[in-house]
């Protein structure tokens, strides 16, 4: 398995701030408006499109428009890909990167 280290560490990035952390658990619910989103917290709209953009630009949120209303939801896809990733990257002893480096076996 090909290990993308860079989209993953902007992923981690991205999450890495608690309103994101609370956006993603917010959109495991299922898809919210802005509005609605607005009502977890206690900031401005441009507030919550600047972490919305954070979140579609690494891929684990996406956007639909209908009319003036912007529609959130997961990529699930992208989800699963980054949680495999990270279990992987903890778990994963066969494809080891010591292993795959120097053809030495982990401890």
């Amino acid at each position: 398995m090909e290990k993308n280290y860079e989209d993953n560490a902007k992923i981690i990035k991205a999450m890495s701030d608690p309103s994101r952390l609370r956006i993603i658990d917010i959109l495991s619910c299922g898809q919210k408006c802005a509005c609605d989103l607005l009502e977890y917290f206690n900031f401005t709209q441009p507030t919550l499109s600047h972490h919305m953009k954070v979140l579609m630009d690494c891929g684990i949120v996406e956007c639909k428009k209908d009319g003036l209303w912007s529609y959130y939801s997961l990529n699930n896809a992208n989800c699963n890909k980054h949680i495999l990733f990270l279990m992987n990257l903890i778990t994963d002893k066969d494809d080891c990167i010591c292993k795959v480096k120097s053809n030495l076996e982990c401890k």
